[in-house]
């Protein structure tokens, strides 16, 4: 059967091609100072050359304004942008309208009660995310390698269709998917050997443990 995969926070020439090579859907490139993974728009547009038409490229921000939304849409021209931070609904949809990319938004979950804000976003993106909620006093939303309880996510509908992120592994994705239900599956930091840096036999063994989920 398998699931839909995202590898993000790309920053290799050898991680991406591992990405591809694996299938892929979503190659996921980092657009934050604060994170380990960051690019310039020129490096991920480079980076990303060799996965366009073939996997979904996504640029992954958190609150940008304006003019940085339009510096990396038109320097990496993503199909996607994936909003990490504490965007709106209406931010959500004006992001959208402004660049013509398709809109992932990350909500961050602790417990059942953080998925209700789901319903808020549904009519305006492409996609949610569901990653696990940052620990107090983190200085980005993401990439902290912790994953929240997958099975508050079971048997639950949504409009959009949905990504599983926070703590995934090659060890640990069969059991997320029994879990939860997810149909796409987002890492980053399980397939590294250190903060940033991708592992390419990681990404082959979490795109080969997904085919098997």
């Amino acid at each position: 059967m398998g699931v839909q995969t995202k590898i993000c926070g790309l920053s290799t020439p050898e991680a991406v091609s591992a990405a591809l090579t694996g299938g892929a859907a979503f190659l996921g490139f980092m657009f934050f100072e604060n994170s380990p993974r960051n690019l310039a728009p020129d490096a991920a547009r480079r980076l990303a050359q060799p996965a366009r038409g073939k996997a979904k490229l996504v640029a992954v921000m958190v609150d940008p304004d304006d003019a940085e939304l339009d510096r990396v849409a038109q320097v990496l021209q993503p199909d996607l942008i994936q909003l990490h931070g504490k965007e709106t609904p209406a931010r959500a949809r004006a992001v959208g309208q402004r660049t013509g990319a398709g809109i992932v938004k990350v909500l961050a979950v602790s417990e059942a009660a953080d998925l209700a804000a789901a319903a808020d976003y549904e009519t305006v993106v492409e996609h949610l995310m569901f990653d696990t909620k940052p620990p107090k006093g983190a200085d980005r939303p993401g990439g902290h390698g912790a994953a929240f309880d997958w099975s508050l996510l079971a048997g639950r509908r949504f409009q959009r269709p949905w990504f599983l992120a926070g703590g995934l592994d090659p060890w640990n994705l069969g059991e997320a998917v029994r879990l939860s239900g997810a149909p796409i599956l987002d890492v980053s930091s399980g397939v590294e050997r250190g903060p940033g840096l991708k592992d390419p036999a990681l990404i082959a063994a979490f795109l080969d443990a997904a085919k098997r989920a």
